[in-house]
C-alpha cells in the first residue's frame, strides 16, 4: 500500500534531483554562457553609444549648416529682389515655414504686399458649392471689368481665379483693379473664415510664392491634392511662381508640378523650404523667375535639377 509517508519521499527525491541539476547545470555553463552574454551586452552598449554620438554629430552638423545658410543668406540676398512685389500665398500644409520664407524674401529686399493665409475651410471640397456661390457675390468690381472665372463648377478653382485677379498684375493694357475692390474681396473670403491675411494688402503682385508642405492622407485627400494643384493653376498667371514645399512625395504639390510638363515650365518648385537652406533657395529661385523668365526646381529629391539655381553676375 502507498501510503502518505511514500508520497513526501518520493517528492522530496524529485525535488532534490532538479535541485542538483541546476547546480551541477549552473556550474557547467556559468562560465562560458555568463563571459558570452556578457561580451555581447558590452558589444551592444559600445554599439549603441556609438550611435548616440553619431546622431548628436549630425544634429550639431545639421545646425552649423543652418547657421552656415542664414548667414549666407545675408551676403547673397541684399538687394536681389529689391523693388520687386512679392505676394506670399500659404497653404494649410506649408504653415509651419511660411514666415521663414517671408524673411528670405523681405532679406532680399522684396516689397511683400501681402500674406494670405488659405484655411483647411478652402481647401475642403465639401464647401465646392459655397466657394461657387462666393466666388460670384464677391465679384462687385467698382472701377474694374468682372473677370472672366473658370466656368467647370469647381469651387476652389474659380474662387482662387477670383482672388488671383485681384491680387496680381493685370495684363498690360487691362484696367487695374482699385483698392476698395481688393478689399472687398478679401473680406468676403475672411469673413466666411477662407482665409487670414496678415496685414492689408494695399497693392497687386509681380510674382507670387505659394508656401505647400506634404501631401493630405484624409479620406479627402485625392480631392485636397487636386484643389491645391489648382490654386497654384490659377495664381500662375504673371510668369514669376515659386512653390515653396516640403518634400516631393508623389501627391503634393512639389511633386505634382515636376510630374506636369507644362506647369513644370513655367512654376519653379523647392522641395525642402522647410529648411533655412530652402528657403534661402526659394527666394534665389523667384529672381531667376523674375530676371530671366525661367522656371527650375531645386531641393534634395530626386527630380531636383541642383540644390540652387545658378544666377547671372
Amino acid at each position: 500500500m502507498i501510503n502518505f509517508r511514500y508520497h513526501v519521499v518520493s517528492l522530496t527525491a524529485v525535488f532534490l534531483a532538479l535541485a542538483i541539476g541546476l547546480v551541477v547545470g549552473t556550474a557547467a555553463l556559468n562560465g562560458p554562457v555568463a563571459d558570452s552574454l556578457k561580451e555581447n551586452v558590452n558589444a551592444l552598449s559600445k554599439a549603441n553609444q556609438q550611435m548616440r554620438q553619431a546622431v548628436n554629430s549630425m544634429e550639431e552638423e545639421l545646425a552649423r549648416e543652418e547657421d552656415f545658410a542664414a548667414e549666407i543668406a545675408g551676403v547673397v540676398l541684399p538687394g536681389k529682389l529689391a523693388g520687386k512685389r512679392v505676394l506670399v500665398l500659404s497653404l494649410p500644409t506649408g504653415r509651419d515655414h511660411t514666415e521663414g520664407v517671408v524673411k528670405m524674401l523681405e532679406l532680399g529686399g522684396a516689397d511683400v504686399t501681402g500674406r494670405i493665409d488659405l484655411q483647411d475651410k478652402f481647401i475642403d471640397p465639401d464647401n465646392n458649392s459655397d466657394l461657387l456661390e462666393l466666388a460670384v457675390t464677391a465679384t462687385r468690381p467698382t472701377s474694374a471689368p468682372t473677370p472672366n472665372l473658370p466656368g467647370n463648377g469647381h469651387g476652389v478653382e474659380t474662387s482662387s481665379a477670383l482672388l488671383a485677379s485681384v491680387l496680381l498684375d493685370r495684363a498690360p493694357g487691362a484696367t487695374p483693379v482699385s483698392e476698395a475692390d481688393r478689399r472687398a474681396v478679401l473680406a468676403t473670403y475672411t469673413n466666411g473664415n477662407y482665409l487670414t491675411t496678415s496685414e492689408r494688402v494695399t497693392a497687386p503682385a509681380q510674382a507670387v510664392v505659394v508656401v505647400s508642405g506634404q501631401p493630405y492622407v484624409d479620406k479627402d485627400s485625392a480631392k485636397k491634392d487636386e484643389s491645391v494643384v489648382r490654386v497654384a493653376e490659377q495664381f500662375d498667371r504673371t510668369g514669376a511662381i515659386v512653390v515653396a514645399g516640403n518634400g516631393s512625395a508623389d501627391s503634393n504639390l512639389v511633386a505634382f508640378v515636376r510630374g506636369d510638363a507644362v506647369l513644370a515650365g513655367s512654376i519653379s518648385t523647392v522641395d525642402n523650404a522647410n529648411t533655412i537652406q530652402g528657403q534661402l533657395v526659394t527666394a534665389l529661385a523667384l529672381v531667376q523667375q523674375l530676371t530671366e523668365k525661367e522656371a527650375g526646381h531645386y531641393g534634395v529629391g530626386d527630380a531636383a535639377a541642383s540644390l540652387l539655381p545658378r544666377l547671372p553676375q
